[in-house]
């Protein structure tokens, strides 16, 4: 069997570990650049592109002959992919179409911009469509797309994790109790809920907080925050060696959010023994065990954050014990020898 994974350059870091396992099953592998397709020619231009199957795609195609394609991304190289006959897997991250409406209050209101929205929606639902197979990364995902696809093959695949990337390493020195935070603020519904910190910190101010992220909502958040003497600020950090030592150095990990699917920093924060304190949304209950691996927490609630703080920074034992737990958990379930496995029994339904 030989697949062809089409994911952005960002993502090369989590799939190669992927196709390291699926190739200790006899699957031979390759990754490219899902937007490294195009000719440089006239045709190459960002919207003539459009008109005709660039010749660099085909050549790739030929040369590798793959029996599947797997992409992460509905856009024009998915839409290639469907005239080539070959079983096209989407592997569903987010919530699409929550963010396509999320784009159209945002986008520049000129008739270019909502010319391109548009083809690119009419891309993205043929798409979905016509696809061998779709992977939401949790039920909660999945439950969606079902509604919106449900003559489709649609089945979970949970993303991995290698545990031996997640060890205790110096580089950051922080003063406790210390409750971290490592989200960007590229999205709005998500980033919103961080307004309940200054309520949070506040409350708590022998707890110190520290948030380590960057993005456009930033300048939303970060006023709010700044005239507390227990927050800090960190910035981006570099992966995975800085959010290795952030993680090694904080006590307890927050996820506050407005919505998320299946959060990657969850998993690394519980390969490093973390207690994890999380707002229950989108499919975030899928990796934590309620009371034994970390506490969910209703929207809005900041009166829950700062007992559920309370509890951990007081009870040092449980928390270490939580941690453990968490640990324990993301290894069965969410290693990407467990996931591999997973994806070779869904496609040979």
């Amino acid at each position: 069997m030989k697949i062809l994974f089409a994911v952005d350059k960002t993502r090369f870091f989590y799939i190669k570990q992927f196709i390291d396992e699926l190739e200790k099953n006899n699957v031979t592998c390759k990754i490219i650049d899902d937007l490294d397709i195009y000719d440089n020619s006239k045709f190459g231009k960002k919207y003539l592109r459009w008109i005709k199957t660039p010749n660099k795609f085909q050549n790739m195609i030929k040369s590798f002959d793959p029996d599947f394609i797997f992409t992460e991304r509905v856009s024009h190289f998915s839409s290639l992919v469907l005239k080539t006959k070959i079983p096209l897997i989407i592997f569903l991250r987010g919530n699409f179409w929550q963010e396509v409406e999320l784009g159209k209050q945002t986008i520049e209101k000129s008739t270019l911009s909502h010319l391109e929205i548009n083809i690119k929606n009419k891309f993205a639902h043929k798409c979905f469509s016509e696809a061998h197979l779709i992977l939401p990364i949790c039920s909660y995902l999945k439950k969606i797309a079902d509604d919106k696809y449900s003559q489709n093959k649609i089945h979970v695949l949970y993303q991995g994790i290698r545990q031996s990337d997640w060890h205790v390493e110096k580089g950051f020195e922080f003063k406790h109790p210390s409750v971290g935070f490592l989200q960007n603020t590229n999205i709005w519904n998500k980033t919103k809920e961080m307004l309940l910190l200054p309520k949070i910190i506040e409350q708590c101010p022998n707890v110190n907080f520290y948030w380590a992220g960057d993005g456009p909502f930033t300048k939303n958040i970060l006023p709010h925050l700044e005239k507390f003497p227990n927050f800090h600020w960190l910035g981006s950090l570099e992966y995975p060696n800085q959010v290795r030592q952030f993680l090694s150095e904080i006590d307890i990990y927050g996820l506050i959010t407005g919505n998320d699917m299946s959060p990657h920093t969850i998993l690394e924060a519980s390969l490093m023994k973390k207690p994890i304190i999380a707002t229950d949304v989108g499919g975030i209950s899928e990796s934590i065990i309620e009371k034994e691996t970390g506490f969910l927490i209703k929207e809005g609630d900041s009166s829950s954050w700062i007992s559920k703080i309370s509890f951990l920074i007081d009870n040092p034992n449980e928390s270490k014990q939580i941690g453990l737990r968490g640990c324990e958990f993301v290894n069965e379930n969410f290693s990407w020898k467990k996931i591999a496995k997973d994806f070779l029994k869904i496609i040979k339904i």
